[in-house]
This record gives C-alpha cells, sequence and structure tokens, in this order.
C-alpha cells in the first residue's frame, strides 16, 4: 500500500510517498481502507517536532480519517467488515490503509458521506466539547470565537448559536468575515479590532469566553476583551506558542484560563460516542454544515500542509487515499 512517510522533521518538503506492507489487524484492531484523511495543524507540528507533537521517525502522519472496514482483529466483537467508521486521535492516518483500535473507531452512519465523515471527527468534536464542557455556553453570552472562518471556528460558532449564544467572530479577511457569518457569526471583526468590537457589542462589559485556537499573535487582546471573571480557552497555537505568563496578569479581572485538548474529552467511549453522534446528528439534519476547502491525492501532502499552515484555505483539508 502508499503511506505518506517522513524521515526527519522540516517543511512540507519532508513528506514522501512510500510502498509499505499492508497491515495486518492485531488484537482488538480493526483494517481500515482510508477514504479520506483529515489534514490538521496537529500534523504541521508532528512534521515540525514540535513538542509533544515530534513523536518518533521514521513515522507516517496523520491522526483522523474514515473509510471501510476491510479486516477485524482477533476479539474484536462490535464492528464487522464492511462498516463505515471514523476515527482522530489515532497515528498513521495518511495511507491507503490504517489499522485502528476497535473501540476508538465510530460509526458513520449511511447518510453521511465518508469525506465528510473525516472533515468532521476533529474539528467537530472540538467544538463540541468546547461549547459544552468547557464553557457551556449560555443563553444570550457573547463569545469570541477567533479564526472563525477556519473549520473549528465554523463549527464552533454554529454549536455556540444552537446554544443560544452571541458570536463574535475573528477573521483576517473580507472573504472570511462572510463565510463567518454565514455560519451564524452575529458580528466579524479583524483580529486586531476585536477588543473594539467586544467593547461596543457588550456596552463595554466585555466577553464571557474567548476560545482561540490562534495562540500567539491573539492572545494577550484576548484576555483585554475578557469581564471580570471571563474564561480564556486557549485550545490550539496555529500561529505560534504563547509565551510564558506572568499569572499576575489574570488577577485585575479575576481572569480563568485553561488549555484544554480533545484526549481527555474523548478517553471515555460513551464521551466519544456522544460528541461524534452530535456532530453526525447536527449534520444529517440541517443544523450543523462543514465546508471541505480542498482535496488533494496523497502524492500532494506537501501541497496540503503548505496551504494549511499559509491560511491559504477556508474550511477542512482533505487527503484521498485512492
Amino acid at each position: 500500500m502508499r503511506a505518506v512517510m517522513m524521515r526527519r522533521h522540516g517543511g512540507p518538503e519532508v513528506l514522501e510517498i512510500v510502498d509499505m506492507p499492508p497491515p495486518q489487524p492485531q488484537p482488538g484492531q480493526i483494517i481500515v481502507e482510508v477514504a479520506a484523511a483529515g489534514v490538521n495543524f496537529a500534523d504541521i507540528y508532528q512534521r515540525r517536532g514540535t513538542p509533544p507533537y515530534g513523536g518518533e521517525l521514521p513515522a507516517v502522519p496523520g491522526m483522523e480519517g474514515a473509510g471501510t472496514v476491510t479486516a477485524v482483529g482477533p476479539g474484536v466483537r462490535d464492528v464487522a467488515e464492511g462498516d463505515r467508521v471514523a476515527w482522530t486521535g489515532m497515528p498513521g492516518s495518511y495511507a491507503e490503509q490504517v489499522p485502528v483500535p476497535a473501540d476508538r473507531a465510530v460509526p458513520v452512519p449511511e447518510r453521511i458521506d465518508l469525506q465528510l465523515a473525516a472533515a468532521v471527527m476533529l474539528q467537530g468534536m472540538t467544538a463540541h466539547y468546547l461549547s459544552h464542557t468547557t464553557h457551556p455556553v449560555a443563553e444570550g453570552e457573547p463569545v469570541v470565537v477567533h479564526a472563525a472562518a477556519g473549520g473549528v471556528g465554523r463549527m464552533l460558532t454554529q454549536f455556540v448559536k444552537l446554544r443560544g449564544g452571541v458570536v463574535i467572530a475573528t477573521t483576517s479577511n473580507d472573504e472570511k468575515a462572510e463565510l463567518a457569518r454565514q455560519a451564524g457569526a452575529d458580528h466579524t471583526a479583524r483580529y486586531a479590532e476585536v477588543r473594539d468590537v467586544v467593547r461596543k457589542v457588550t456596552a463595554g462589559a466585555g466577553a464571557v469566553v474567548v476560545y482561540d485556537g490562534v495562540g500567539r499573535t491573539t492572545f494577550d487582546d484576548g484576555l483585554l476583551a475578557l469581564r471580570p471573571r471571563g474564561l480564556m480557552v486557549l485550545y490550539g497555537t496555529s500561529s505560534g506558542p504563547v509565551p510564558p505568563l506572568d499569572t499576575g496578569r489574570l488577577a485585575g479581572g479575576s481572569l480563568y484560563l485553561t488549555r484544554p485538548s480533545i484526549a481527555a474529552h474523548i478517553a471515555r467511549r460513551e464521551d466519544l460516542l456522544w460528541r461524534s453522534g452530535d456532530v453526525f446528528d447536527g449534520i444529517a439534519a440541517g443544523r450543523l454544515s462543514a465546508r471541505i476547502g480542498g482535496t488533494y491525492p496523497l502524492t500532494d501532502a506537501p501541497r496540503a500542509h503548505d496551504d494549511l499552515e499559509n491560511r491559504r484555505s477556508t474550511g477542512k483539508l482533505l487527503l484521498l487515499p485512492r
């Protein structure tokens, strides 16, 4: 089978296509013929060697995908050959076939296309835990969603609106602002304008929560946009890591800061099924929508990475192995 391999850390050029023996199912595993693999910033961090994502080399990158089960290993009870499944958090997804622990795969309803399923696993469930668990958004709460035209941002905007929140969306240009409005954003702002827009929208009170997946370039203004006892949710660092923080900066407004990740929110299978089920149900019912910003063959994995990290895309990028 073909797979994308990296033998050293670096830029997109370190990603190369190789031929590998097809995987064999081990106890508790299934083998999936991959219909689509998601391209995420975590993959870029892994490629660069950014802790804690670097890992051992050589390695096949990718952590998310969807496809059809072609084989099951000993001890697998609830999954059969021919089942449609999706996953996230499993390494080695940039390949034509992937071994996945059966208890980490979720069923994909027949009414959901496999490419769409791959597009929403990580970003949809991230948006779900941010809006339902990290801070359960309440009716009327003003919320800042940074990078609202991106994959997580669009899904998060939609979940916040379903819960009755007021979304102040940040984007980098007019085209992306329009995408944020189409997702339901009530107000849009350029990143540098967010404090002024929040002040105007909230009559000076500030935002209840700032959801920040950008990091270095947005963090400081995000803290200043919060109301007293507001919550900064730093769930990603696409612009680079936030420098070490003097916690005294939180004292003036008695602010809260959290750095969540998806792993802790889907560690239990019941949580994994709940969150993925809510995402799939919302899409099937028309309450949620996902934007696939581009599809690439495996051989174009370097171009997909380059497009993502240089922000030449809106929505989800996918690799199509076949």
